[in-house]
């Protein structure tokens, strides 16, 4: 597969307006270790292949274990995932299909008992932009590296 465009080469501005959100998503008190998951989750659902190998690769350099990236997929059904992870994930596939499930009260009340306001903002957000990049990212094509040791 060969990239559509190259939004980065295209529109810089607008990436760099999109990395300054990330940066400040970053800094919100979010744990580092729970934002991959979420990333992670929602570009498998959205099927962005360069999104997933991004996050995996961000969340094994910042210690994930394997299992738990493998498990991602069947986090309802595993033991794995904490209550505020859990509650993070189910927030992140009802946002990310908001089309079919218009955000169920049940989602909202496990992820509100599991963060405050600012958080919930906070995660709420970083949901939305990851939905954006995987639509960037899956509109343009964009191919992820493939490495020797990756390949086989």
């Amino acid at each position: 597969m060969s990239p559509r465009f190259m939004p980065f080469k295209t529109a810089p501005e607008l990436i760099e307006a999109l990395t300054k959100v990330e940066k400040v998503l970053n800094t919100g008190g979010l744990e580092p270790s729970l934002g991959e998951l979420v990333k992670l989750r929602a570009s498998q659902i959205n099927g962005c292949a360069y999104c997933i190998y991004m996050h995996v690769s961000d969340a094994r350099a910042r210690g994930e274990t394997e299992m738990r990236l493998f498990m991602l997929d069947a986090w309802r059904e595993s033991s794995l995932y904490t209550d505020r992870e859990r509650a993070a994930l189910a927030w992140t596939e009802s946002l990310t299909r908001v089309a079919k499930t218009g955000a169920p009260d049940e989602d909202y009340a496990l992820v509100k008992d599991q963060f405050n306001e600012g958080e919930l903002t906070y995660l709420t957000i970083a949901i939305g932009m990851i939905n954006l990049w995987n639509r960037l990212q899956v509109g343009a094509r964009a191919t992820h590296p493939v490495h020797a040791a990756t390949a086989a």
